[in-house]
């Protein structure tokens, strides 16, 4: 199973006066722009994605939406509680168990738990010391044997949101 971990892309600032709850900001321009482009340089990529699973927090979903729309498979698009911000590793990988017979699921989430879920799955230890920093727009790919993991992962590619768009250019 091939799991990608996707950062979601830049929000409006924390202070911005529109904005009354970090839950609740949205995509800034740049970043829904840049996004887009992102999703093109996916699209390049050929991946077949049997499922878009997002954090329920605002600036994921928008993310997830951009590329599920970039990619045709809006209908694939889900919310799961273990990807929002407060959610843990075991709660993600648990909350993944029932999708263990796709091959293909692209994650929308945030920082660390992205990092932190990516650092257990290659080391398959809960006090790993492996920090992985997703930045905005990221997408790394990661291939389990099983969920839940029995072993490590291999980690296959990393890409940056810059890589994304110049492939999609």
């Amino acid at each position: 199973m091939n799991l990608y971990f996707m950062r979601h892309g830049i929000a409006v600032d924390p202070a911005d006066p529109s904005v009354s709850a970090n839950e609740e900001r949205p995509l800034s321009n740049k970043g829904a722009k840049r996004l887009r482009r992102s999703a093109r340089g996916m699209r390049f990529l050929g991946i077949p994605f049997d499922a878009v699973l997002t954090s329920p927090v605002l600036r994921a979903r928008q993310s997830a939406e951009i590329v599920a729309a970039t990619l045709g498979i809006e209908s694939s698009l889900e919310e799961i509680s273990g990807l929002a911000p407060e959610g843990t590793v075991e709660q993600l990988l648990f909350g993944l168990t029932r999708y263990q017979e796709r091959q293909h699921l692209l994650l929308v989430g945030h920082q660390p738990l992205l990092g932190a879920a990516i650092g257990f799955l290659l080391t398959h230890h809960a006090d790993n010391e492996l920090d992985l920093k997703l930045r905005r727009g990221s997408l790394c790919r990661v291939e389990v044997s099983a969920l839940p993991p029995t072993e490590p992962a291999t980690l296959h590619w990393l890409l940056t949101s810059k890589q994304l768009r110049r492939l999609g250019a």
